[in-house]
């Protein structure tokens, strides 16, 4: 290691997935390391399903134990539904299997599904132990997660906010107010995990706002919520489930939070939000009417949190890297979470990132280089990710029928798993895209009426 004597060999902004996780893997292998956490834990936070790549963290961080006996609930699949009714797709389709394409010929079966499902087990992971992942609140998650990197050595600050690092000494310093006085603590490396508040993001002037995904999410618990109403079969009940709405590119998640607790969030563009409280207010509950079954069972429940609401959801740095600073997580990337990536990119940036990170610290070179493989994993899987997300929002009935369709069916299950990492634009993305392509050539196919309003080729930024 290193043989100058910074205060700590790395400093983390943020003690949520990605800091917890990263500062875990460090103080593990030995490396002193700090978390600056501006927040006292346990805080409320949005975000509660996990994907099942997330396993082969806990499983490098021995952290599976204290998860099960957590009792958080497990997830062993998803499935997505669209109301039967004409209505949520917005046309007819009795006709639709006699169609043919001029130029392909007989296209079989296009009337789409309004039930798309699978179980995790289906697709044998490499690294993942477990038939399932997770859902969690993720007010009990962050805190076991910082404890934990506590309890293998790493040093950690509640309460505390980083006003600014200065990187002009050759070891950065990390200034942080401890009550009214500034402090200064100096490191080797700076790893900016601050989630969305992406504090180096804006220090450093990187943020790249995306101008296609302009999401909105409002969201808040039930209790005694019958998870069921959708599921076919009681091994349905504890799956995430993600519900179509005929309002644009807007969708519901449920996310069961303990056996009796349910999250309920609706998604929207931000062209449909409503401002004032009680509009919003007003907003969900008249979104939820287009899905009955949804409402009524809703309203039979009991709503134990008031609503709060996400906003500003995807955007994009100029670099996740740069000499003597990483962003994790959500301070380096956020894409729309339909797919439940957040957690998921924050706890494997930390994984991927600890193998330069020590690296780094063994030659002491700490210069953007040092990272490249960091951050070319990075870079593929989260425009793996946002590629994925553009097509479903530019046309979802392609989801389902991809999802239902044996030959593409675990191609989808790996993207939906989390492996999104090794490899460019896989196979099956590639097959949706041109999908997608020929429905936007050809005004006569039955599906050019269902184009959502968001381009398939949307806005792809470059790290």
């Amino acid at each position: 290691m290193a043989l100058s004597n910074p205060d700590f060999q790395v400093g983390i902004i943020g003690g949520g997935p990605a800091g917890s996780s990263m500062a875990a893997y460090l103080a593990k292998a030995g490396v002193t390391c700090v978390v600056f956490e501006r927040e006292l834990f346990p805080r409320p936070h949005v975000g509660e399903s996990l994907v099942p790549s997330s396993g082969r963290v806990f499983k490098d961080l021995d952290l599976l134990p204290k998860m099960e006996a957590a009792k958080f609930p497990h997830k062993y699949g998803a499935a997505w539904t669209a109301a039967s009714s004409k209505g949520t797709y917005n046309t007819d389709w009795h006709d639709l299997n006699d169609w043919k394409d001029p130029e392909n010929g007989s296209n079989g079966d296009l009337a789409p599904d309004t039930h798309a499902e699978f179980r995790f087990e289906e697709r044998k992971q490499e690294g993942v132990d477990r038939i399932y992942t997770y859902h969690v609140d993720r007010g009990k998650f962050d805190l076991m997660l910082l404890q934990h990197a506590q309890q293998l050595g790493a040093t950690v600050y509640e309460g505390v906010r980083v006003t600014r690092v200065d990187f002009e000494p050759k070891e950065p310093v990390i200034y942080f107010k401890m009550g009214q006085k500034e402090m200064g603590v100096s490191v080797k490396l700076v790893i900016d995990a601050s989630g969305r508040n992406t504090f180096l993001g804006n220090q450093l002037k990187l943020k790249i706002q995306d101008p296609v995904f302009d999401q909105y999410a409002i969201h808040t618990w039930f209790d005694q919520y019958d998870r069921r109403i959708f599921a076919k079969g009681d091994s349905q009940g504890d799956y995430i489930f993600i519900h179509f709405l005929p309002v644009s590119n807007t969708w519901v998640w449920q996310i069961p939070i303990t056996d009796s607790v349910t999250s309920i969030g609706v998604v929207t563009q931000k062209k449909n939000f409503a401002k004032a409280r009680e509009e919003r207010e007003k907003f969900f509950w008249d979104t939820l009417q287009s899905r009955p079954e949804l409402y009524e069972g809703l309203r039979k429940a009991m709503q134990v949190n008031p609503l709060r609401d996400e906003g500003d959801y995807s955007y994009a740095m100029k670099q996740i890297c740069g000499d003597r600073f990483i962003l994790l997580g959500d301070a380096g990337r956020f894409v729309d979470p339909i797919f439940s990536t957040g957690v998921s990119i924050a706890l494997n940036s930390a994984r991927f990132a600890k193998n330069d990170v020590l690296a780094a610290l063994e030659k002491d070179d700490f210069s953007r280089e040092s990272f490249s493989n960091f951050e070319t994993t990075l870079r593929r899987g989260t425009k793996n990710w946002y590629d994925f997300i553009s097509v479903y929002y530019r046309l979802n009935v392609l989801f389902t029928y991809f999802v239902n369709e044996k030959k593409y069916r675990l191609d989808v299950l790996k993207l939906l798993q989390g492996d999104v990492y090794d490899e460019e634009a896989p196979e099956v993305l590639k097959k949706m895209q041109a999908m997608v392509a020929q429905v936007e050539r050809n005004e006569k196919h039955p599906w050019h009426k269902l184009l959502g309003d968001l381009t398939s080729d949307a806005f792809r930024p470059q790290f």
